[in-house]
């Protein structure tokens, strides 16, 4: 199949191209006009598809649920917004949910599945700080312990490649180490380091940070906290919900500007909430959340911010259209940035020969006009 545009993401910026896709892989990319074409896309922009390394869920359906039909829903689906590969991402529960949710994901990878590829699992807990545990329930945020977190990762099948956890917690940073000489992302994340704390974090392992500027300690200019370090570390990834919502525009840019265009990652950290009415009501971690009118949901008891129904494509056009980051910033963040963190950019991220033809084509409005999953139109 040969798609063109006039507007191709290529070597960070556009041009006219054609690309030809065979099977699963881009097998060429040619001068625009060159052959004919099964689709003509205009001057719709053509870019690397979306990657999603923090999703809780989907329509009615959470990671933690453990359920084969509706992780498969979800996966099929979620290419109506660009996403092309996830992490399906785990919340702080008792040790027996955990493992069945690890052991879902790996059921449905085994037996099979359509639309967006899962890339690992994302572990976000149970090893946090409950000070800042957010929507997290504090019940079961433990100590960090490498035994058990093998245990999961035998479960997983080796599937877990990010964990999010508050180093600062970690004991001789044991678990830090483990994971990160474990093909493990640590990101320090609902966290209560400080800046010496997420420092020494980093010269053991701890390679990105989780949803930047929620659930850690803030920035202040003789204080500069897990917020600070996640600035002043440029070569360490950071995680960062671009809803507008759980940060400011501002806040957005002045991350993204700091940082650079090579280690931000946008994510969603889409709940069940996401894709349902306003005002609707799910468990999240065993607690009450509801979907406000802006999209943000929260628990419904303290009122606090639980997390996004955010969709990718939307995402890009609140960091380039209201947060005024350079669009290529602003892509990176959701294609070549993650799959780095996740260390496979050799075959992910970007419009190449030999390259996943994973594609997304958007309007000028943003809107996704065709998904393309490993070769396959799947909107």
């Amino acid at each position: 199949m040969i798609i063109q545009s006039t507007r191709v993401w290529i070597a960070g910026q556009f041009m006219p191209a054609q690309i030809k896709m065979e099977g699963k892989i881009i097998t060429g990319v040619m001068e625009y006009g060159k052959e004919s074409v099964d689709v003509d896309y205009g001057s719709d922009r053509i870019v690397p598809g979306f990657i999603d390394i923090h999703t809780h869920g989907y329509n009615t359906w959470d990671t933690n649920d453990a359920t084969p039909e509706g992780l498969r829903y979800w996966m099929k689906n979620i290419t109506s917004e660009g996403v092309t590969g996830i992490c399906p991402t785990t919340i702080t529960q008792s040790h027996e949910v955990l493992s069945n949710a690890i052991k879902n994901v790996v059921k449905v990878v085994e037996e099979g599945y359509e639309g967006a590829e899962i890339l690992g699992i994302h572990f976000e807990g149970p090893y946090l700080n409950q000070k800042y545990k957010g929507a997290q329930p504090e019940q079961y945020c433990i100590t960090p312990d490498v035994e058990e977190f093998k245990e999961y990762q035998k479960d997983a099948k080796g599937m877990i490649k990010v964990i999010t956890m508050a180093c600062e917690c970690d004991a001789d940073f044991k678990l830090t180490e483990y994971c990160s000489q474990n093909g493990v992302l640590v990101s320090q994340g609902h966290s209560g380091a400080s800046f010496e704390e997420a420092r020494m974090a980093i010269a053991h392992g701890a390679m990105s940070m989780t949803h930047v500027f929620n659930g850690m300690t803030p920035f202040h200019h003789r204080n500069p906290g897990l917020v600070g370090a996640a600035m002043r570390f440029r070569d360490v990834y950071g995680e960062v919900i671009c809803d507008g919502n759980h940060s400011d525009v501002n806040s957005l840019n002045n991350y993204y500007m700091a940082k650079g265009r090579d280690y931000v990652i946008m994510i969603s950290d889409a709940l069940m909430a996401k894709g349902c009415p306003v005002g609707s009501k799910f468990i999240f971690g065993g607690q009450e959340i509801e979907v406000y009118p802006d999209g943000s949901a929260h628990l419904t008891g303290s009122k606090a911010l639980a997390g996004s129904t955010l969709n990718i494509n939307r995402g890009l056009q609140i960091v380039v259209e209201k947060a005024g980051v350079p669009f290529d910033y602003a892509l990176n963040s959701c294609t070549i940035n993650p799959a780095r963190a996740l260390r496979i950019d050799d075959h992910k991220g970007k419009i190449c020969t030999g390259y996943d033809a994973d594609l997304v084509v958007l309007n000028n409005e943003y809107d996704v006009i065709q998904t393309y999953a490993r070769g396959k139109a799947c909107k």
